[in-house]
């Protein structure tokens, strides 16, 4: 199967020449490139998140698989979506699923579904290829949606399962958690809230950033799936999470007054 483009031309560039330089202009060059587990990136588009996702992949090894793992904005029938087959089309040109990778993750825990299709509206996943090809031309992918469903429990699964996947796969492995942070507050509210989760990815508990966000009604849509990375981090030996950049659509659009907030972290 062959997931073509949902969001091309309108959260990014839809001709190759100005999508890659639209991505040059967000890239660190000559920055340090540290070897990580994982990182969480934004998902919006590239207008607003892209200076905060150029600066998280250029501070990373980018390897040759890579698994995404995302919220889903949409209601699918599933805990965990996984697209296990096939390849997925940007205007940067074609990635494949890395699909002995995905077999493994599907082996380890039943609440995964092989369901593309729930994958084909959502851009959450999308917004980060370019990105992952630009660095890594050849990279392979995992993707995976996450439920909003999602408890704990059940994240804390499903990151045991991926560790237990990388583990068994033998190669290099980077846990890509996609999502934004508080919608549509003011920046002080923002950076306050933020914080208080970006505190807890820093110390790789995710059971505490599940705990914060709904306690709190943080308007993180992707906690869920960063829950689960973290988790698998932390068992695949990960110590820290590294802060890289942090900024709100206020930065790019002048409007303090209602913003959302994005952070790119390294997980170490």
């Amino acid at each position: 199967m062959k997931r073509l483009p949902y969001v091309a031309g309108y959260f990014y560039p839809q001709e190759p020449d100005l999508l890659r330089n639209t991505i040059n202009s967000f890239v660190r060059e000559g920055a340090e490139k540290l070897r990580a587990v994982g990182v969480v990136a934004p998902h919006a588009g590239y207008e607003y998140s892209g200076p905060v996702a150029g600066k998280v992949y250029s501070a990373v090894e980018i390897p040759a698989s890579v698994v995404i793992l995302s919220p889903a904005h949409h209601r699918i029938s599933s805990l965990f979506a996984l697209f296990d087959r096939g390849s997925w089309l940007t205007p940067l040109g074609e990635v494949k699923v890395e699909s002995r990778l995905a077999d493994l993750v599907a082996l380890e825990t039943d609440l995964i579904s092989r369901d593309p299709e729930a994958h084909r509206k959502e851009h959450s996943i999308e917004v980060q290829i370019p990105f992952l090809q630009y660095f890594r031309p050849d990279v392979s992918i995992v993707p995976i949606m996450v439920s909003y469903q999602a408890g704990w429990t059940e994240l804390n699964q499903l990151g045991q399962a991926l560790a237990a996947a990388v583990r068994q796969f033998g190669q290099p492995v980077l846990l890509v958690a996609s999502t934004d942070m508080s919608h549509y507050v003011n920046q002080k509210v923002a950076e306050e809230l933020d914080f208080k989760a970006i505190s807890f990815i820093e110390k790789l508990d995710s059971e505490g950033l599940v705990r914060v966000v709904t306690s709190l009604g943080i308007s993180m849509c992707g906690f869920q799936p960063t829950a689960a990375m973290l988790a698998a981090a932390r068992a695949l030996n990960a110590r820290e999470g590294r802060l890289i950049s942090y900024q709100t659509s206020g930065e790019r659009t002048g409007d303090y007054g209602e913003v959302v907030g994005y952070a790119g972290l390294a997980i170490l």
